[in-house]
Formats: structure tokens, sequence, C-alpha cells
């Protein structure tokens, strides 16, 4: 969930101190991790009408189901190792499940007609769209969770900690765990262990609806009155202190209070000086005996139900939204338990990467602001490559734990006419993303296959596919061909586009060299290369086994025909003699190529092709 923070508005004193030593952490996983970010109530969707604001019988929804033995196996295929399934938890929707106990949801109070995923309304139960019987939606997610694991990926899915759904109501919390707001004491703007904040003596009213936007695309419910029952007003999730949020406020979720009192002053214990170099069983034993808010113990009492169920990790919403002592708390409990559990933020402030990191024990977090905006702006045509050397040294120290990613559910589709235009600009900017370094890289479903996001769904608007609502997504629908998971009606374009994204993910989850070393050549070859362009960047990677040299052309008119340069301090570093050697290209599999060696420096005569890409292996 991406949206523009008002850092005063959250009334939550952060530390924006970034570290300043330099130290490399070592990354832990032996190969790259590729993400399959799946939107789950999409994927497997074959409905084709695309009604705008449709209902469900309209437009069709995914099931858990779906996701069988041959969709799972080809998603593996592409060089998938995780699967995060969005989606998961039961949130607000405008469905009637009445029938299985399940109160129906206020359309004044829910965003599209399918619903926010970030407005969960029952943390120990999932999505009741998402099964084919609504009583056994659970069994039926345990079920996909084994299939998942059985087709060899790890499965993981989201946790909310900043804000719930304005209606939560948990029906099947295990014993002795009670909702969300049940204990607090209203009459108080704060308390402790209060799970929310209230605003005394007020009633909610529903926002002011703007820019011709209804609930339901102004559609008679026999629920929407334009009133929600609230009293007295709760705190909206983005921080609003109105009892009337907004329009561009989250109106349909409520803060959780973590122990900050509204004006920013902290509850609870702080970590001891130096905690940020402690591992998460020194974390563990810190906060063991200790008293900490009562929505701490909750939400760690929610993610330990989920590994117990068999998930693998999670990502976390808007993470920077809550202190960094809960998750050194959550997260050291989280690993006492599995040790392997992939723990991914979503932090959009640069400041707090290292705080959430080194104290608040994230394996990943985002990076958007520095990597994902550099390449977007190549991507777009007004940037250059000359940023993307220098956002990589100034993150040396934590590039292992800085996903990489072009797509999710928050960002424009590549294919849309807002951002690239055309799904083929993205791959040199992949193989960047996915090889620059150690880190995870994630995909988004239909990205593979070009999907633009063009949709007008309701809520959801074009140039991102609908999280709000129920709709089909038209280009995976083609390589989905009814079920098939098979690419049938794809176009030969869709088709070069998968295989593409295929080898190069195999490629990355196979590599030793992308776990290893990393140096820009790129400064060297403008210096000293003629005809190398600021839409080329190059790179070299290695470890003991494999050397790799990286080269990809951002310019989709022009090629570029040039002798590449390895400085001598590489071919010193990777103890190579005089001569020549065999150059295997990775990617595509093209001709050999030859590295000279002549006076202790490096060349490869190559062309580069409009948007192509080399990854070349050093034979020995």
């Amino acid at each position: 969930m991406l949206y523009s923070i008002s850092f005063l508005a959250l009334g939550v004193a952060l530390s924006c101190q970034q570290k300043t030593d330099k130290n490399p952490v070592q990354p832990t996983m032996k190969k790259k991790a590729v993400v399959y970010q799946v939107f789950t109530r999409l994927f497997g969707n074959t409905n084709i009408t695309n009604k705008p604001w449709g209902t469900i019988q309209e437009n069709g929804v995914g099931k858990f189901a779906d996701f069988n033995e041959k969709a799972l196996q080809e998603i593996k295929n592409l060089g998938v190792t995780h699967i995060w399934y969005t989606g998961v938890p039961h949130h607000a929707l405008i469905n009637d499940y009445s029938a299985y106990g399940i109160s129906n949801d206020d359309p004044d109070v829910v965003k599209g007609r399918a619903g926010s995923p970030y407005a969960v309304k029952d943390y120990y139960n999932v999505n009741p769209d998402l099964a084919l019987d609504p009583a056994k939606r659970l069994e039926e997610f345990k079920e996909l969770i084994d299939r998942t694991h059985n087709a060899g990926m790890k499965a993981l899915i989201d946790i909310v900690p900043n804000h719930v759904a304005r209606s939560y109501k948990g029906l099947t919390n295990p014993e002795g765990v009670s909702d969300f707001g049940a204990n607090d004491n209203t009459l108080v703007e704060y308390d402790v262990n209060n799970n929310f904040y209230y605003i005394p003596n007020s009633q909610f009213r529903v926002p002011k609806w703007q820019n011709g936007y209804m609930p339901l695309g102004g559609e008679a419910h026999r629920v929407s009155d334009g009133k929600f029952d609230e009293v007295p007003a709760k705190w909206t999730g983005n921080g609003s202190r109105l009892a009337q949020p907004h329009f561009n406020d989250w109106y349909e979720t409520v803060k959780v209070n973590y122990g900050v009192r509204p004006d920013g002053t902290e509850d609870f214990d702080q970590l001891p000086e130096g905690f940020d170099k402690e591992d998460y069983n020194a974390h563990f034993t810190f906060w063991e005996g200790k008293t900490v808010p009562d929505s701490w113990i909750k939400f760690r009492d929610i993610a330990l139900y989920w590994l117990d169920f068999g998930v693998d990790g999670f990502r976390f919403d808007m993470a920077e939204m809550v202190p960094v002592e809960f998750w050194s708390y959550l997260n050291s409990n989280i690993k006492m338990k599995n040790p392997e559990a992939f723990l991914l933020a979503e932090v959009y402030n640069p400041k707090l990467y290292r705080e959430y990191i080194q104290k608040g024990k994230m394996d990943y977090l985002y990076d958007k602001v520095e990597l994902y905006d550099s390449i977007k702006h190549i991507m777009k045509g007004y940037g250059w490559t000359d940023h993307i050397p220098v956002v990589q040294k100034g993150m040396a120290d934590i590039e292992h734990h800085m996903l990489h990613f072009l797509e999710n559910h928050d960002e424009q589709r590549i294919a849309s006419l807002d951002f690239a235009g055309k799904a083929e600009l993205g791959k040199p900017a992949m193989v960047v993303s996915a090889t620059i370094s150690t880190s995870p890289t994630m995909i988004y479903f239909g990205q593979e296959v070009g999907e633009p996001g063009a949709e007008d769904a309701g809520f959801g608007k074009p140039t991102r596919t609908s999280i709000f609502d129920y709709i089909g997504v038209p280009h995976h629908q083609r390589w989905m061909n009814n079920k098939n998971f098979d690419g049938g009606q794809l176009s030969e374009g869709e088709k070069s586009l998968r295989d593409f994204y295929k080898r190069l993910l195999n490629f990355t989850i196979s590599s030793d060299a992308l776990m290893g070393e990393y140096q820009e050549i790129h400064f060297f070859n403008k210096d000293h290369t003629e005809n190398y362009n600021h839409k080329v960047l190059s790179y070299v990677r290695w470890s003991e086994n494999e050397k790799l040299i990286i080269v990809s052309n951002f310019d989709d008119a022009n090629s570029y025909a040039f002798d590449l340069k390895v400085p001598k301090n590489v071919v010193e570093k990777w103890k190579l003699k005089e001569g020549s050697y065999t150059l295997e290209e990775e990617l595509y599999m093209k001709a050999n190529e030859t590295l000279s060696i002549k006076n202790g420096q490096g060349s490869i005569d190559i062309t580069l092709q409009p948007l192509e890409s080399y990854i070349f292996k050093v034979v020995e």
C-alpha cells in the first residue's frame, strides 16, 4: 500500500538517523531468491466481461483451487522460489456471506466492490471469495500452501500491522484471543493497551465523496446510506484524527496503537545503544519478561499462528508507520520459531532503511525510492544509467536486503501508457534489476507477458491492475488459456517476452556469481570507450567459481557497437593472464564472444541492439 505520508499526522517520533558504518552485511542465502507476487483473486479468473464496478457474478473471481499442480509448476519453471499470495487474510468486501456467519460490510467504508486487501477484517481467517466452499476456506488455503511446497516453492502472505478494517470482527479466533479493540477503554483518546486511538464524544462520519466517486459506482445498496455506526470515532489508518476523514484518507481503516502517545512519545522500552549489531536471538532475549503494549502481543500471535499453519514468511505493509522496536519484538519472535522465515517490508524512507533492517530485523525492504525510481526514469526516456552505479554504491552495506522489482500492485504496469507504454522497454531494466546485487528479485503476475493494466475496473483505474475490484487480467488470461496454463492464447511477442523472463530468472537462481562480488565498469567505459553511451550500463559480478560481465542497452531506437573495456583492477582480481578467453552468453545462448587481455586490461568487441543485454560468463 503506497501512499503519501505525513509523519506529523501520525504522531509517531521515528528516528531518521542513517547509520554511517559501511561494513557490508553478508547474505545468508546461497543463491538468489525470486518472489512472484500474485493477486490471488485475479490469478485464476477466466471471465472477460470487465464491467466497471462489476459484481462477483458479472466479472468473476479466481479461487485458491485455480493454483493447481500445473499452474504452480509453470510458475516454478519461470524461475520462482517464493510466491507472495496477496489478498489472502479476510478483508472487508461487498458480497453476502451471511449464510456462513460472516457479517456484511458497508460500502461506505469499503474501497471498490471486492475490497482492499489492506483493510483486514479477520486475521485468523481468509477471504471467502477465494474458496470454492466458503465454509471450508481455511482448509482450501491449507491445501494451497501444501501444493506450493510440493511444487518446490515457499509461500508468503501479507500482514498489515498499521491498520485494520473499521468492521474488524474475528470469527475463528484461537482460544483466549480477543478481537482488536474488544477490551479498549473508549472513553480516552489513548491508553497504552488500547488497540485503537479514539476521538471521545464523537461519531464517525463517512467522507464527502469527490471526483465523481460514489460507493459501488452509485449503485443503490441496502446498507449503503452515507453512514457508518462508529461511536466514538477512531483515528483513521493514515493517522487522521478527524471524525470525518477526508476522501483521500484511508477512511476504510482504523490506526492501530503500538504504545505511541498522541504527542509522539513512546510508552515502551527502548533498545539499548548498539543493539543494531545484535542478532535476533539477543533481541528475543531483550524482550522476554518485559511488558509490551497489547497490540504487539496480538500481532505476534497472528504471525505465529500463520507460521504454524505452514506459511513461510510475510510481506509487511507500510512497516515504517509502526515503531522499529515493535519489529525487533515481532521479527525476533518469528525467527525464533522459524529462522528461515522470509520477512519483506514496505519502507519508503531511505533514512530509515538501516534502522528497520538492523534494529527491526527485517530481511528485505523494497528498493523503491533508490533503484526502482532511477530505472523508471531511464525507461521513460529522461534518466541516465549513470545514476544506477551511484545508487548501488550508496547501498553497498545493505544491498542484499533491498529487494528489487519493476512492478507490484502499487506501481504502474510497465506497458501502461503512463509508464513505458511498451513491455519490451522493461527487458534491459529487468536484467539490471535481477543481476546487479545479491538481493531477491520480485515480479508481479502478468508482468512476464506484458500486462498493461488498461481496465477501468471501478475504484481501481487504468495503469495499475485493480486491487479493489472484481476484474479479469487480459494478457495473463491469454497465458492461462482457460486454465491450461500453457500460454496457448499468447501472441508471438508475448511468448517471446515470457521466454526472456524465464531465461533470465532461471539463470539468476542458479548463478554463484550473483551472490558474490560486484564492481561497476560503467564510468571507466564512459571515459575510455568510443561510442559508449549513457543509455548503456555495464558491470561485473564474480565468485570463486564464476565470472560475469553484464552489459545492457536501454535505448529502444539505437544500437551501439564498441570495444567494451574490463579495467586492470578487475583483471587482477580475477587473476586473468594475457591472451584470449571464451565468453559464453548466458541469457540468449548466442554465439560465443572473446575477451582479450592485453597489457593487463580486457576488451570485448560487441554490438548491442536496441533493448539488448548480454550476460557473459568467462570460460577459463
